[in-house]
């Protein structure tokens, strides 16, 4: 009993990381195509690709006092069962508003369960953060290059991008089978007072602003690169296919930083060289989009994967930069509702600048400027602190 105790909270958190990203990678692929079957407009396909930030943003900011009322593993199973219900809807239907709505019942239990599960990695495994995070972080990439790469194989396969977005909802389900025993077990377990932390204690800190910033700026950059990286390279000529394992390559290069990383932040004092070094790679795959995104596509797919790898930097701060479950949730839940609200910026702009341009510059140009503000914040966040020394009551 003692040795299913001390592994299935892993695998359950495994589970659940590997569902945390493909609802929303896996339409930028066949974006195409379903706009083509449902009426997506520019402007409809700008906000879809948007869904994810938006949702991150105001169901993220619930997420801590959810989990207050009932828990934070009841949280996170009735998170993966909204989930598996949004993304078994949006099959279904025939208009974009309905593909919308389901897109943002889906996202909403993603965005939940996104807040919470750093929180979880330092209660179940308070001395072993950095590897936890190393391995969910990893599985979550997995996760994510799978998503990208197969859907458009899946999808010939199997007759329509409706039987290739199929994968998500098994995926889902799994990770439910997995997750229910450990919220039943947590449900007897009796505890005593719990510290409450506040999202309003995290906003008078500095060091809560530095992450929400930097971790605003990040996602930005992510899901652009999810949503519009592949329409970018098929309007350089690339088919569909090749433009899909683009950005399967974007995601499937992170699996190496998103194991390393998380391992390496909990072994030094402050990060800040090798969040030099992934602002560098970043900066090059812009200009190399830029300039010639045609000439040698897998570099700059590459150099995009490395310019991403501050999340799972990111997400070892968040189990860092705080001493107890309470402070990392609320850590956790402020710096992506508000990150997330910044992070819109990225890939509505994205689209809504090609649209009126008819060019991939201006939106990339902003993209670039994004990256001062996240230089400031990361910098600030790498810094060998605490919120729980930064909180007033």
């Amino acid at each position: 009993m003692s040795a299913w105790r001390r592994w299935w909270p892993l695998l359950a958190m495994l589970a659940l990381a590997f569902n945390l990203r493909p609802v929303a990678v896996s339409i930028g692929p066949v974006l195409t195509e379903i706009s083509s079957d449902i009426g997506l407009t520019g402007a409809s396909a700008g906000l879809l690709t948007s869904l994810p930030t938006i949702c991150f943003a105001l169901f993220g900011a619930v997420a801590p006092a959810i989990a207050r009322r009932i828990g934070t593993h009841q949280a996170i199973a009735v998170a993966i069962a909204v989930l598996i219900a949004g993304q078994a809807g949006r099959l279904l239907v025939q208009t974009a508003p309905s593909f919308l709505a389901f897109s943002t019942l889906a996202l909403s239990g993603m965005a939940l369960a996104n807040v919470l599960l750093p929180s979880l990695v330092r209660e179940h495994y308070p001395n072993r953060v950095g590897t936890v995070t190393a391995l969910y972080s990893l599985t979550m990439t997995i996760g994510v290059t799978l998503a990208s790469t197969v859907t458009v194989p899946l999808a010939q396969a199997l007759g329509g991008w409706r039987a290739g977005l199929t994968a998500g909802v098994i995926a889902a389900t799994v990770a439910l089978a997995f997750w229910l025993p450990l919220a039943r077990l947590a449900r007897r377990r009796r505890r005593g007072s719990v510290q409450r932390v506040t999202l309003g204690q995290i906003a008078r800190t500095p060091l809560g602003w530095a992450m929400a910033i930097f971790f605003g700026c990040q996602s930005a950059h992510a899901y652009t690169v999810f949503g519009w990286l592949p329409s970018v390279y098929r309007d350089a000529g690339l088919d569909r296919v090749e433009a899909g394992f683009m950005l399967g390559i974007a995601t499937g290069v992170g699996l190496i930083p998103a194991f390393a990383i998380p391992a390496f932040v909990a072994r030094v004092r402050n990060p800040a060289p090798l969040f030099l070094s992934i602002i560098a790679c970043l900066i090059a795959g812009y200009v190399g989009l830029l300039a010639a995104p045609a000439s040698t596509p897998w570099l700059w797919a590459i150099l995009m994967a490395l310019g991403t790898a501050s999340f799972p930097l990111l997400l070892a701060l968040f189990g860092l930069r705080a001493r107890t479950p309470a402070a990392t949730a609320a850590l956790s839940g402020f710096a992506q509702s508000v990150g997330y609200i910044i992070a819109t910026v990225g890939p509505l702009t994205f689209g809504i600048l090609h649209t009126m341009f008819g060019s991939w510059a201006p939106s990339i140009y902003v993209q670039l400027g994004l990256i001062v503000p996240m230089l400031i914040a990361g910098l600030y966040s790498c810094l060998p602190r605490e919120i729980e020394d930064q909180l007033t009551s």
